[in-house]
This record gives C-alpha cells, structure tokens and sequence, in this order.
C-alpha cells in the first residue's frame, strides 16, 4: 500500500482538486473531472487517483469501483507540461505516498471489480486506466489511440498493460504504428467489454455493477487476488498456491453464509469478510 491506515481512514476528510467521488451502496465512483485540460493526468491527479484506489482496496466496505470521466474526453494522458516541471496550483490535500506512483500496479492491488466507463475518446495514458479495470463499457463515440511515437516518445508502460489483454503482435502493432482504434475495433481486441448507446451507459453500467453485486464480495476479492498473483508465480506452484487460497475462501463469512442461504433455499447476505 501506497499510504498507512490512518492516512486512508481520513479518506473523506480530504481536498480532491481534480477527482469526484460518491462512496454509495458499496460502490466507490470516481470521476476524472479536469475536463479544461482534457483529463490529461498530471501528478496531482495520478497521485488523487492512487489515492482512492488504495482507500478502495483497504476499505472491506467497497465491493466495486466505477471510474468515468467529465467533458468532451475520457483521459488524453499524461500532462507532459506538468511532468516537465509546468507550475500549476491546485488544492489538493492527498498525503503524499510511500514512493512514487505507478498507477498501473495500484490497480494489480485493488482485488475489486472496477469498471470504466467510457463516453469520449481515450489516449495514450488513459490506456493506464481502462487496462487496469475488470471492465471497459464505452459508447460508440469513445476511440482508443496512441500517438505518442508522433511525439518521439514510446507507450512503455501502455504496452505493459496491453500485453494483459491483447496478442503480443497487435499490442506491438498498435504502439509503432500511433494507432486509433473505433469502439467496435477496440471490443474485437478484448479491450473494451461491450459497446452501448450513450443514452444507455448509465443504466449499463449500474445493470453490471448490480449483477456484481449478486456475489460474494470477498470470494471476487481474494479471486482477483489470485489472478494477478498468477502471474508472478512458477507454474509448478500454482495449484498449491491456489489450494491455499481456496482454504481463504472457505474460512471467510461470506462463505459460510452462502452455504447457509443454499441450504434454507434463500438469497445470501453478504457482508464482505
């Protein structure tokens, strides 16, 4: 974890300069709300972003998160400005993490369903974002590009995160050749979940979340868990690491509760633990 339990548990104390949240019925939603500067990420709001996602993570209260966006643009990347040392004041009152932020890996730590919900177009960093959600639901206006060797630069850390979705050869394709991919093209590659009328998103996106919600919170948890751990591991040791994290599942209440609701022929009550 990025920050210390005390740090998380004062959570909704803190000044959010470019991120909105709504922590309701177990769902955490977060909106990137830099719509001037097209969502572009800069340090303040990367660092807001870990933020929440590790608040997210430690809090056995969140079963999902749903992140989405303000403005004509879902995310257009980093803000290089900023990055090249542009001053830009903002209030923003996030403790300040452990070491630096690396985006991509705080989503490997979140072990909850977390769904993007696209509208507009995403670019290069974005990718960040929506690479690192269990699921992508966008509109027939969101297009996916990386133009960043039109710059000189390279999607390094883009291709990583591609890579856990797509064949090798098109994630390599896409990046060297400054891509732009539709909607329908994106959901062909895996990278987006499923495509809806834009009138529709948000009934999409709750439908999804409630289906979720159906299920054990902490038998998704320690599942995604294991799903990232799967892939650092030998695979000679993978059944016994996931033996060991069935044990897990089998010790927590949510598992002794939905063996119970089976057997009395009723619908479980999760709690989560």
């Amino acid at each position: 974890m990025l920050y210390t339990s005390q740090q998380l548990s004062d959570f909704k104390k803190q000044t959010f300069a470019h991120l909105l949240y709504e922590e309701k019925n177990h769902l955490l939603t977060l909106t990137l709300n830099r719509p001037e500067k097209k969502n572009a990420l800069n340090p303040v709001l990367f660092k807001e972003l870990a933020y929440a996602l590790n608040y997210a993570a430690h809090n056995n209260e969140i079963w999902g998160v749903v992140i989405a966006a303000n403005g004509d643009v879902f995310c257009a990347g980093a803000d290089l400005k900023a990055f090249a040392g542009e001053v830009q004041e903002t209030i923003s009152t996030i403790p300040e993490p452990k070491k630096e932020v690396v985006i991509g890996d705080e989503f490997n730590h979140l072990h909850k369903p977390c769904i993007a919900k696209v509208h507009a177009p995403v670019y290069a960093g974005g990718f960040l974002i929506i690479c690192g959600c269990t699921h992508v639901i966008a509109t027939p206006n969101a297009t996916f590009s990386l133009p960043e060797v039109k710059r000189g630069l390279f999607p390094f850390q883009v291709m990583q995160s591609l890579l856990q979705i797509m064949p090798p050869r098109a994630v390599i394709d896409f990046c060297i050749r400054a891509k732009s991919l539709t909607a329908a093209e994106a959901e062909k590659t895996g990278l987006v979940s499923k495509i809806v009328e834009a009138g529709k998103l948000d009934e999409e996106v709750k439908g999804l979340v409630n289906e979720i919600f159906e299920y054990s919170p902490s038998a998704i948890r320690l599942g995604l868990q294991a799903y990232i751990t799967l892939k650092n591991i030998p695979h000679s040791e993978a059944h016994t690491y996931l033996k060991q994290m069935l044990s897990l599942a089998i010790a927590t209440e949510d598992a002794a509760e939905g063996m119970k609701a089976f057997s009395e022929k009723r619908k479980p009550v999760w709690k989560g633990k």
